[in-house]
């Protein structure tokens, strides 16, 4: 059973907040339909009945004039009057909310400067290249999760320019040279594969629901 967060937990914005660094790893669990959605989906993966404990992963990018962290992510954004599918950039005040993003955790790679700055380049690109978030690949995860063997061969539903949250964020990590989800496609990379990453680094978490946690 994870540990879950108590009365004397921080909440959202101080936790992230105090971990917040440019190129860290952000992961969200979230309570939209979708979100549970992906946290069943990947419950072979935790070895846990409920799921996993995340649905989302993202970059940190830097605090900017504004006097906010952004974060770099390609989402599926249905909460506002402007649909937007795929690459794009939010202040990391979108995960504040506790009742909607329950578990939280913030992977600390110890990038230097230069690979800092290479994973972060990375992801403005794929920003500036309208990089799409593609529901197809999705479907094509989900079916390389049903069936194993196809984990490590390319996703077979792949496309051009399209990315969707946790192989955005393995794209820009492999652009450094670093490999999150090793033997696995990377168009295949769950957010719990990422997690999950043999790749050194320090984990800091903050969790409220059950699932399964790497």
């Amino acid at each position: 059973m994870p540990p879950t967060a108590s009365a004397a937990s921080p909440g959202n914005a101080e936790f992230l907040l105090r971990h917040a660094a440019p190129a860290r790893i952000g992961l969200a669990g979230g309570n939209h339909p979708i979100d549970r959605t992906i946290r069943k989906a990947q419950r072979g993966l935790a070895a846990d009945a409920a799921g996993s404990a995340w649905s989302h992963a993202f970059l940190i990018g830097e605090r900017r004039s504004d006097g906010h962290w952004w974060v770099l992510e390609s989402d599926l954004d249905l909460r506002h009057k402007q649909v937007r599918l795929g690459a794009q950039e939010n202040r990391l005040a979108k995960f504040y909310d506790a009742d909607e993003w329950p578990n939280l955790a913030v992977l600390d790679f110890g990038l230097d400067a230069g690979r800092t700055g290479r994973v972060l380049a990375t992801a403005l690109d794929l920003l500036a290249d309208a990089t799409r978030y593609s529901l197809r690949e999705i479907i094509g995860t989900a079916l390389s999760l049903a069936r194993p063997g196809l984990r490590s061969r390319a996703n077979l539903l792949a496309r051009e320019g399209s990315l969707y949250c946790s192989a955005f964020v393995q794209h820009c990590y492999a652009s450094a040279g670093i490999e999150l989800a090793q033997g696995i496609g990377a168009k295949n990379a769950t957010p719990h594969d990422l997690a999950a990453t043999r790749v050194p680094h320090r984990a800091e978490r903050l969790l409220r629901q059950p699932g399964g946690v790497a």
